[in-house]
């Protein structure tokens, strides 16, 4: 933790406790007697009023009635954070009431010049999702899946889950929680197997810490689900590539030109992986080879195809 940002936690720790002590501080944030006491002299020379109680379980208490110092804003700054919040609205994001308490919040802050410049912003920057009949800044309406305020909950306090999906519970050890096109996925590693799986977080169901005994380094022993993909990109594809691919897929150039390319990856099977598949191998175009796909995603494919030239 940088000595900034452990400056202000030791502040926000201090002013919520009645008492504390050297030791305490020590402790809690992982740092030696010398650097406590040199932090909290820097605390008292920002302004938050420290008490000194001598004694044999003397310590330091914070003032009544104090408040921690200021936190101000340039005009840069406070444009910069609702700018980020009107790119984020429709995006599926955790945490919306407490969003919207924040911006109502920092909107009180500022003065009359500051938040017609909000207001003005607001009418003119129009981003993906944002409906320009209605663009209200604190209309924050995306509406994310409820579950996933209780995934992150229960994610804070372990890796180690116990996932109930539509199709049954498993325990898992959760590698990443992410957004793909205003969906969430929980990539994680099966207990029992191994072996690391993707999961739609819109069909998980419930969520509890698990609570048997972890096995041990199973981020790094986990059993690879076999390649299923292989393709060979050259310069039309990957340009293609470049405009959009799905999460976490990488190139292997095999030329210092960069105008061929080896990608290889795990690709699921249902339907709705099989379909965005098809859409994306029909996006790069004619410039790319397929040396292995899943008979699913092929069958699509060729179905297409069909399709299409039938059309024509």
């Amino acid at each position: 933790m940088k000595k900034t940002e452990r400056i202000n936690t030791i502040m926000r720790y201090i002013n919520n406790r009645a008492h504390f002590t050297i030791s305490e501080i020590m402790s809690e944030f992982a740092i030696s007697r010398s650097t406590a006491i040199r932090d909290l002299r820097e605390i008292e020379q920002m302004g938050l009023p420290l008490i000194a109680e001598v004694g044999r379980d003397g310590g330091y208490s914070v003032l009544q009635n104090s408040f921690l110092p200021s936190v101000h804003f340039t005009d840069d700054e406070v444009k910069a954070l609702f700018i980020a919040f009107m790119a984020t609205r429709n995006q599926q994001l955790p945490y919306l009431k407490s969003r919207q308490s924040l911006s109502e919040k920092l909107i009180g802050l500022l003065s009359e010049n500051q938040q017609d410049e909000l207001v003005y912003l607001n009418e003119v920057l129009l981003f993906e999702g944002t409906n320009p009949y209605n663009p209200d800044l604190l209309d924050l309406t995306d509406l994310p899946d409820p579950t996933l305020e209780k995934l992150i909950q229960a994610l804070l306090k372990d890796r180690y889950l116990i996932c109930t999906f539509t199709t049954g519970k498993i325990a898992l050890y959760l590698v990443h929680l992410y957004q793909q096109k205003s969906a969430w996925f929980i990539e994680g590693i099966i207990i029992e197997t191994r072996e690391k799986h993707v999961f739609a977080v819109e069909e998980l169901i419930d969520i509890a810490v698990f609570e048997g005994k972890h096995p041990k380094n199973i981020a790094k022993n986990y059993v690879a689900a076999p390649i299923n993909l292989i393709l060979t990109l050259e310069a039309k594809a990957i340009a293609q590539f470049k405009k959009y691919h799905p999460f976490r897929l990488t190139l292997a150039y095999l030329n210092p030109f960069q105008t061929k390319a080896r990608l290889e990856t795990v690709v699921g099977t249902n339907p709705e992986e099989v379909s965005e598949m098809v859409n994306w191998l029909l996006f790069l175009g004619e410039d790319l080879y397929i040396e292995r796909m899943p008979d699913e995603i092929r069958e699509e494919l060729i179905r297409r195809t069909k399709k299409h030239q039938s059309v024509l």
